[in-house]
């Protein structure tokens, strides 16, 4: 038996005529609001939280794009070691002291594999230069991109260089070492 598609969006009770128990149409609760612990919230409570939650835009009314909010230096340069670890070195091969990421999973893909990795590879370069890379950091990560995304296309051998060669972890240490020479302010 499949389900219609006015079942999966009104429950069968509500045909009938009769009041759904999950209809929000606009219509006062009858009964308390209980959170997850068992005590009561105050409707003035919920009505504020739903106010409070917006998307922030810019001048223009254009969505900023940044879903993380305000974050510190740190906490980006820590974001994008994160997200390195994550593509580069993430997991280790059973049995042996190789470590590779989804990096080098995604890559198994032929071609769109690649093409996906090497973009998240230049998001990380574009955030490097947002946190204020000079141009020669950002050529070398760029060159590293450009080595892993090209080396990377080649079946087989491209995703055992890709486990090898590591192009993000590489970036981030560039980054790091970079930041590391800078004065603090």
């Amino acid at each position: 038996m499949t389900m219609q598609d006015d079942d999966i969006l009104a429950p069968r009770g509500s045909r009938s005529g009769a009041q759904a128990r999950g209809d929000f149409s606009g219509r006062k609760a009858r009964g308390p609001i209980i959170d997850q612990e068992g005590n009561e919230i105050r409707p003035e409570t919920v009505e504020q939280g739903f106010r409070e939650f917006r998307f922030e835009f810019g001048k223009d009314g254009q969505f900023s794009g940044n879903p993380f909010g305000n974050l510190t230096r740190e906490q980006r340069i820590l974001r994008l070691e994160a997200i390195a670890k994550l593509l580069d070195v993430a997991f280790v091969l059973p049995g042996t002291n190789i470590r590779y990421g989804i990096d080098g999973l995604i890559g198994l893909i032929p071609v769109i594999g690649d093409i996906i990795t090497t973009a998240i590879s230049l998001w990380l370069v574009r955030e490097a230069r947002a946190l204020g890379a000079p141009w020669h950091i950002t050529a070398r990560m760029l060159g590293n991109v450009a080595v892993d995304g090209v080396v990377g296309m080649v079946p087989f051998a491209g995703d055992a260089f890709d486990v090898m060669f590591r192009a993000n972890m590489r970036n981030v240490r560039l980054l790091r070492r970079w930041l590391d020479k800078q004065p603090r302010v």
